[in-house]
């Protein structure tokens, strides 16, 4: 029997407040360190992904969201670019949520900042700049091919 396709799930919050998304750099992490991402991370085994933004929310940036905070934007796709595999990175939206935003884990993030999507920082991650831009015109799905990985210095396999 062949084997079957292990894509990589992720999720990503578009924290929004005022027209405003915050970015968080990233720092001492392996990947795309010194670019701009938003708040994200793996799936982890038996959790669902609302239960993982919920985790990475508060892990990261302090906040605590309920399910009913999280609105699903948008979706990609990214073949096989490094030893990890497939990604399916799903995108989530708030803009309502308990507490203070802050900087919770300061070794892995440089600055936060709350920016206007229209006017992202050049060093924002690709794909999530390729996802801001996306869910602005009204896609909910974008395939990030070998070819764009290749473009944007994402394309880490020889």
């Amino acid at each position: 029997m062949k084997e079957r396709n292990k894509a990589v799930p992720a999720v990503y919050l578009f924290l929004r407040k005022e027209g405003k998304v915050l970015l968080a750099l990233r720092f001492n992490t392996g990947y795309q360190d010194g670019n701009y991402n938003v708040p994200s991370g793996h799936i982890e085994a038996g959790e669902l992904p609302v239960e993982a933004l919920i985790r990475e929310s508060k892990e990261e940036i302090g906040i605590t969201l309920s399910p009913s905070d999280c609105k699903f934007v948008f979706v990609s796709y990214r073949p096989t670019h490094d030893a990890t595999g497939d990604r399916v990175d799903l995108f989530f939206e708030a803009e309502t949520w308990e507490g203070d935003v802050v900087n919770a884990e300061p070794n892995k993030c440089d600055d936060l900042q709350w920016v206007f999507p229209d006017r992202l920082p050049e060093n924002t991650t690709p794909h999530v700049r390729g996802a801001l831009e996306a869910v602005g015109k009204g896609e909910f799905f974008r395939e990030f091919d070998a070819a764009f990985l290749k473009e944007n210095g994402m394309y880490l396999l020889k």
